[in-house]
């Protein structure tokens, strides 16, 4: 049985790890100050970001990030889908596509006009997912990191 739901202060013992091991499948460091403060944020009713955990068998086994924003191209917020990971040895299993379920679910209850997001080319297995939960673009991102 799959459970779905936010983070609360509780989790992040849980949640930790499989923050950590997301950054190791993308090979970031991200500082430990930094994810402090990302998991503040979460728990702050006033922040526009959000953090779901996955539990199967009472333990915790896959995340999601999402954060809303405004567009000058609706009325409605946007939904970015920040971060998604899922623990190695059950990808494949649907645990991914529900926590992407999840995001539009929570997303279309709060008025946003869409859920967007990005991955790297090189996620073959993530595309394979993405391709049929969701509509390719067409854009390019481009960025500067300061």
């Amino acid at each position: 049985m799959l459970d779905i739901r936010p983070v609360t202060a509780d989790d992040h013992a849980v949640w930790l790890p499989l923050w950590q091991a997301y950054q190791r499948f993308y090979q970031a460091d991200i500082p430990a100050e930094t994810s402090a403060v990302t998991w503040q944020r979460f728990l702050d009713p006033a922040e526009p970001m959000h953090a779901a955990l996955a539990w199967q068998d009472g333990e915790a086994v896959g995340l999601v990030h999402f954060i809303y924003h405004r567009s000058c191209w609706t009325t409605g917020d946007y939904c970015y889908l920040q971060d998604l990971y899922v623990a190695e040895q059950i990808r494949g299993s649907g645990i991914g596509r529900a926590l992407i379920e999840h995001v539009y679910s929570e997303a279309r209850a709060a008025g946003a006009s869409r859920v967007h997001w990005l991955t790297q080319e090189t996620n073959y297995r993530g595309r394979m997912l993405y391709d049929r939960i969701g509509d390719r673009s067409g854009f390019i991102q481009y960025r500067k990191l300061f």
